[in-house]
């Protein structure tokens, strides 16, 4: 239950089951899926979001699917949100 209320960053899931495990340099993938070393690298520090474009790479590289990586994105996204946005002044259409 805490993933879902905490969810990890895609990029710290790459460096944690992927980059390390595999010993895997950020650089060397960075080339083998074709993307810009600094790409990789914002990702796995938390930096940036993950794109349609590498999560596609990344599916293809690691035998996983794009949807699990964008998955990834998602609840790092809605878990941030619900941090930061109040939407406690907004009442439901159906009390309305």
């Amino acid at each position: 239950m805490s993933l879902l209320v905490n969810p990890s960053h895609p990029g710290d899931v790459l460096q944690e089951l992927y980059l390390t495990p595999l010993n895997l340099s950020v650089i060397s993938l960075a080339k083998r899926i074709h993307v810009p070393r600094t790409r990789i690298e914002r990702l796995v520090k938390g930096e940036t979001a993950l794109s349609a474009d590498t999560a596609m790479r990344l599916a293809r590289f690691f035998g996983t699917t794009p949807e699990y990586w964008m998955n990834l994105q998602r609840a790092w996204d809605l878990a941030r949100a619900r941090e930061t946005i109040d939407v406690s002044n907004i009442k439901p259409l159906a009390a309305a």
